[in-house]
């Protein structure tokens, strides 16, 4: 296999898969460009080698071509962190001239590969029938393939640098990699992804601690199943612990649990219990009578919450608690919010998390973290340079922490 730091780039077009999905005000204005930061080291390295670079992202969920969502508004960011000049391509399938053109140094943005239906190879609008549907899947297959070779023929060589979509099977992360057979590889932020995955899965130096947190058991089944084998320990906070708590007999008032999955709970605790890993559930939490920031809160034990009355945050007499295992470990991965971390006064337990963990890895503890509000909360306290790793991809780490092989990193390694 290919690598990054031993490939000879000089004269080279490399087209690199990028996860540039950046949020943008009304105004197009990018309002956190960290994933544009993750990607420079990559980008710089094929131009330091000598290579031209053919950059290629999705962005948003478009169902066609958008202004909202077009990758032109990312220019000046780019140009900014590279320090050269980035041309664009405004069409995907009809970039063959400008990237014939490309000498070594210079930098080509193709337009949001999601303008096109090939790129995820799923048919776009309603039909009449499942005979309609089946035969405009059959012709999409055909087409991704055009668009597939299309995209392989500005280059010569790939470069997979998107995490946070490797776990899905598009024309850009798995099917253009089989027109690279021995001119592919990871970019820097893959490796670094499937490198801190792999030591928090593969030897943790112990004890393991697990942190997960979110509103659903149901997004994190497969994580909780997979890493209960794994783990010395498991926090579990957020919503998600009231179904466990449901699942252990606990009044949980008007909190937010899922009905059919307290079964799948039942059967996670006894699991852990036969496999002698710890479980740790929000013991305390501040809930409210109402869905509101201001809302006046009270503290209940979680399975002891009054009618009327629902968990919107872990309460500190609990974390103080968390406190305690969390720094005795000596490897921590958190994926998930400790409560409704959207509203500032239900944000403080997710906090608290963040400044343990940070806490942890001044003291020696390997900490991986993951996931939108996580990795919010770590950057809000300025606390990304205080844990081990930040890890980009949402649900493709999700997938890799059930143990799945992820198509975008299978695509590389075959």
């Amino acid at each position: 296999m290919q690598n990054i730091d031993n490939y000879d780039f000089t004269g080279k077009k490399a087209i690199v898969r990028v996860d540039f999905n950046v949020p943008l005000d009304e105004n197009f204005a990018i309002t956190d460009d960290t994933r544009i930061r993750a990607a420079i080291p990559t980008l710089k390295k094929v131009l330091s080698g000598g290579g031209a670079l053919i950059i290629m992202s999705h962005l948003g969920r478009p169902k066609g071509v958008s202004e909202k969502y077009s990758l032109k508004h990312l220019v000046p960011c780019i140009e900014k962190y590279l320090g050269t000049p980035v041309q664009f391509a405004g069409d995907c399938q009809k970039a063959d001239q400008q990237a014939a053109a490309l000498k070594p140094g210079q930098v080509l943005l193709l337009e949001n590969l999601r303008f096109y239906a090939e790129e995820e190879g799923k048919p776009r609008g309603e039909f009449a029938s499942d005979e309609e549907k089946n035969a405009a899947k059959a012709a999409l297959k055909e087409s991704q393939k055009a668009f597939t070779a299309k995209l392989a023929s500005y280059a010569d060589c790939y470069i997979n640098d998107a995490f946070g979509t490797a776990h899905r099977a598009h024309a850009s992360t798995a099917l253009i990699a089989k027109y690279f057979p021995n001119d592919k590889m990871f970019g820097y932020l893959m490796e670094g992804e499937i490198k801190a995955l792999d030591r928090v899965l593969g030897s943790p130096e112990r004890p393991l601690t697990v942190i997960l947190g979110g509103s659903k058991v149901s997004s994190k089944i497969g994580i909780l199943e997979h890493l209960v084998d794994v783990a010395d320990n498991m926090i579990i906070g957020g919503a998600m612990t009231f179904t466990f708590q449901k699942a252990l007999g606990g009044e949980i008032g008007n909190s937010l649990f899922e009905e059919d999955f307290v079964d799948t709970a039942r059967r996670i605790l006894d699991k852990a219990k036969a496999k002698g890993t710890a479980i740790y559930l929000s013991t305390e939490v501040v809930a409210t009578q109402k869905f509101d920031n201001d809302a006046p809160s009270r503290i209940f034990h979680a399975g002891e919450i009054e009618a009327g009355w629902a968990g919107m945050d872990v309460a500190p007499e609990c974390v103080e608690e968390w406190k305690k295992v969390i720094l005795s470990s000596k490897t921590l991965l958190w994926n998930g919010p400790m409560g409704v971390f959207e509203m500032p006064n239900f944000a403080k337990g997710t906090e608290a998390i963040a400044e343990i963990v940070a806490e942890a890895t001044s003291k020696g503890a390997y900490s991986l973290v993951g996931g939108g509000d996580s990795v919010a909360a770590i950057n809000k306290l300025g606390f990304a340079d205080k844990v081990s790793y930040v890890s980009t991809g949402g649900g493709a780490m999700l997938e890799y922490l059930e143990g799945i092989e992820l198509p975008g990193i299978k695509a590389i390694r075959e």
